[in-house]
Order: C-alpha cells, then sequence, then structure tokens
C-alpha cells in the first residue's frame, strides 16, 4: 500500500517550501517515458516507499526537468504518492491528487480510498478526504463520499435489532453456505449476508449474488447485499484474491476487519458475526487469528459454524466470544477433507459435468445455474484450465 508525504508547514526547509509556492508552476502530467517512472522509482524509494506494477494511471510534477511529485491511481485506490522534501507542504499534493481523482472519474469511478501514514493523514484531510479508519501505520481515507452514498442506498434494509452477519464470496453459492444463513438466521432478529462484490471470482458478482438471494428467499429475516467496496475487496485486502500471505497481506486483514467492526456493524446493527470453520488455507487461517485480536474490544460476538457434509450430516457448531476463526469465502484450491462441501469442490464436479456430486452439494437453484448455458460455458473454462494444469 503506497503512502503519501507532506511536510508541515513549520519544516525547517522553509526558503524552498516557500519557492514551490510562490514561483513553481505546477502542472501535472502522465508519467510515460523509462526515464520517469526510474525517476517515479527513486523518489518512491527514497521515502521507503515501493513502487507498484499494474497501476491505471501514474502521474508526477516536474520543475526543470526533475521530477519532485508522483502518485498513481489504480481502480479507485490512490496510491504511490512521494514529494521531494524540498517541495513538500505546498500544493503539489492536491494537484496531483485532483489530477487522479480527474482520472479515475474518467474511468467510471465516484469515489476514491488512499493509504497512507497516520502522519500524512491531516495533509488529505484538508484536501476533503475522510478518515475511514486508522491501523497501526496505516489510515485509510476516502474522498467523495461514498461510504455515505452506500448507506443511504442501503436504508430501506437497515433493521434495528440484535442483528447478525457474515461475509461470504459464495463462488457459486452451496449447501455449505445455506447451512450458515439458516443457522445464524435463527439466532438473530435480522441477518444480513455481505456478498464479496469484487469481480475477481470464477463465477461472476451479477450470478453469485443471484443465487445467494435464490437460495435464501425462504427466510424472511435475511437481506442479502453487496460489500461493494467496504469488506473483502481490492481497495480494503487485495490479498485475499492472491492467496498472498505476508507482513502487506497482514495490515490488509487488520484494516479490512477494523472497517467492518467500526463502519458497517454499527451501521447495521451487527451484534454477532458468524463464520464458516475453514481450517486448510493459510490465508484464511491468518485472517482468523487477525479478527480475534480486531473484533474484541468493538463487542463483537463471533459464532463459528463447521462445516456441512455432502449427505446432510452436519457437524455441531461452536460458539465463542471473539475466539473462533472465520472465512471470508472458500478457500480457493485447497485440498478439503472427503464428504465436506466446499465451494472448490463444486468447481471441480463442475469441470467434470459430474452433477450427481454436484446435486449433493448445491441446493436446487444453483444446480439449476450450472445446467444453463452460462453454467456451462463457465464449466468449459474450469475444464480447460484444469487441462492446463496437467
Amino acid at each position: 500500500m503506497g503512502c503519501a508525504g507532506s511536510r508541515p508547514n513549520g519544516d525547517p526547509r522553509r526558503r524552498a517550501w516557500a519557492r514551490s509556492l510562490q514561483t513553481m508552476t505546477t502542472l501535472v502530467t502522465r508519467l510515460f517515458s523509462t526515464r520517469d517512472f526510474a525517476e517515479a522509482r527513486r523518489l518512491l524509494a527514497s521515502q521507503d516507499l515501493l513502487y507498484e506494477d499494474g497501476c491505471d494511471d501514474v502521474v508526477g510534477v516536474h520543475d526543470d526537468g526533475r521530477l519532485v511529485g508522483v502518485g498513481a491511481r489504480a481502480g479507485f485506490v490512490l496510491k504511490m504518492f512521494a514529494i521531494d522534501p524540498e517541495y513538500q507542504g505546498g500544493s503539489i499534493l492536491g494537484e496531483l491528487a485532483t489530477e487522479l481523482t480527474r482520472l479515475g472519474r474518467d474511468g467510471g469511478h465516484d469515489s476514491f480510498f488512499v493509504f497512507t501514514r497516520p502522519q500524512s493523514a491531516p495533509a488529505f484531510e484538508q484536501l476533503n478526504f475522510k478518515i475511514l479508519v486508522a491501523e497501526g501505520t496505516v489510515t485509510l481515507l476516502e474522498y467523495g463520499g461514498g461510504f455515505e452514498s452506500y448507506l443511504a442506498e442501503h436504508a430501506p434494509q437497515i433493521r434495528p435489532g440484535r442483528n447478525g452477519a457474515a461475509v461470504v464470496n459464495g463462488n457459486p453459492f452451496t449447501y455449505g453456505h445455506l447451512y450458515l444463513v439458516e443457522t445464524a438466521s435463527r439466532r438473530v432478529d435480522t441477518f444480513y449476508l455481505f456478498m464479496v462484490r469484487e469481480d475477481r471470482s470464477v463465477f461472476p458478482f451479477a450470478a453469485r449474488i443471484r443465487l445467494a438471494r435464490e437460495a435464501t428467499a425462504h427466510l424472511g429475516n435475511v437481506v442479502v447485499l453487496d460489500t461493494s467496496r467496504y469488506a473483502v475487496s481490492s481497495g480494503t485486502f487485495p490479498s485475499y484474491f492472491l492467496k498472498k500471505l505476508d507482513a502487506v497481506a497482514l495490515a490488509q486483514m487488520r484494516v479490512d476487519l477494523r472497517l467492518f467492526a467500526s463502519r458497517l456493524a454499527p451501521a447495521f446493527f451487527v451484534k454477532v458475526r458468524f463464520v464458516g470453520h475453514e481450517p486448510y488455507d493459510a490465508t484464511t487461517a491468518a485472517y482468523n487469528k487477525t479478527m480475534r485480536e480486531v473484533l474484541g474490544p468493538y463487542d463483537l460476538e463471533l459464532v463459528e459454524v463447521e462445516r456441512m457434509r455432502e449427505r446432510g450430516s452436519i457437524e455441531i457448531f461452536r460458539r465463542s466470544s471473539a475466539q473462533a476463526g472465520e472465512t471470508a469465502g472458500d478457500a480457493e484450491g485447497h485440498a478439503v477433507p472427503a464428504g465436506f462441501i466446499s465451494a472448490t469442490k463444486v468447481r471441480a464436479a463442475l469441470a467434470r459435468r459430474d452433477y450427481d456430486t454436484l446435486q449433493r452439494m448445491v441446493p436446487d437453484t444453483t444446480l439449476a445455474y450450472l445446467r444453463s448455458p452460462e453454467g456451462m460455458e463457465i464449466a468449459d473454462r474450469l475444464a480447460a484450465a484444469e487441462g492446463s494444469r496437467r
């Protein structure tokens, strides 16, 4: 996660700072040349920041041919802000952010995230960014009122009470997911099933949320809605989709969980977070441990529901108050003991067109989708991918 720096007005390099304010004509341009990118890497490295590939836009400010400021955008996330110390405290940060948000709007985004160090957050607040969450050495801010718009959109679905929630990918929706929802819905007033909106799974988001709604339509106190970018998204937890576990991933987990605990849970009156038992994936195991650490102080109860078996036998569920693990979806591509239901096994069976196995693991609504032309296309892609690995 890129961080931004901005020197306060009392910096001892006041003379250079005054020059940047008073005599320098700031022109933000896109970086294209090999030299520009090399200078951007140098400037970032000088402030202990990493250059990240895969950005939609990288922009900079030059003075006398020297790159003195850089920033970048990847989707709705602004990142890699670095300003030469001699130019900090002036207008460069604002001009970089303004240009990147303009480019982002041209790309179809209306609000933006930025991750920064806590000491740099005030500089972004002066640019009308609002702090969403502060976690350790990272502060997440948003520009454009996206979270307020998300709550306004879902205001008709917000019901006071002792509510519960789970965050699920549902790739695709299985009997295991359904059992989790049915178990949870009996223990709370309203149960919110937050479906991961990010379209980086085998099954597209539109299909995943539709299948979840169809399978749970008989449960009157269940509300299925999307997470937008506020839980398990490329903005809060990109390492989830890469199945990558390192120091960066652990920091992202904490940001993602604290955002849920401090923002989503209070807004939807959530007092209990339900989780599915998933001990087979290292990323999920780390998420479990981090959840215990982060959610406890918010007085959020955790209920862990054991995995469902294919033929309908259910392991007992275990309850703990901030003592249990969680999965934010199903482990991708990890071995699961025979007899247990998992979306990974569903995808493997679909690749083989093994509908006898599928009907033991997914609701009728999901099975119908898997037999549809759209489902057949996914089966073909899965089979081709499996064949290429052999």
